[in-house]
């Protein structure tokens, strides 16, 4: 554990603990990441469970995709800022390392779906596979899971 105390003494760690400013536009850029990822990962899973059967899935999937990747990577580098403010906290809170778990198996999940044949024929004018469906239903519930596991960590 003495490698994430050192975390806490880098010098944006010092400088999100010194100025409550920058922590809470980091805190709020994490929420920004968090409602792009979530946003477009719920619309598109739902698109791929059959939901708007008119909205062509192979003109928004590519988008909604992208958008949710732009999600995840604000989302996880602003969590890195603030997870190096109290590392030892967080690696002891069992929310916290719930959050972690949940998040790197949705992450997971993606690299399933878009390495698949079934997204290759989804952005080709496919119809979706029972897989990818039940990919989209694991996606669903990994996410919100992850948010719900975020909130509480404070409470812990």
């Amino acid at each position: 554990m003495e490698f994430l105390a050192m975390a806490a003494e880098t010098p944006l760690a010092r400088a999100l603990i010194a100025s409550s400013t920058l922590y809470l536009l980091v805190n709020a850029a994490h929420i920004l990441g968090i409602g792009m990822l979530f946003g477009a990962i719920l619309a598109l899973d739902l698109r791929l469970l059959g939901l708007a059967p008119a909205v062509p899935l192979a003109t928004i999937a590519p988008f909604l995709s992208r958008l949710a990747g732009a999600g995840v990577l604000l989302a996880i580098l602003t969590g890195l800022c603030l997870f190096s403010v109290r590392p030892l906290e967080y690696a002891r809170n069992p929310a916290f390392l719930a959050k972690f778990g949940l998040v790197a198996l949705g992450v997971l999940n993606v690299a399933v779906v878009h390495f698949g044949s079934g997204w290759r024929a989804v952005l080709s004018g496919g119809k979706p596979t029972t897989a990818l469906r039940i990919s989209a239903v694991l996606s669903v519930v990994l996410w919100i899971s992850a948010v719900i596991a975020g909130r509480w960590i404070g409470f812990l």
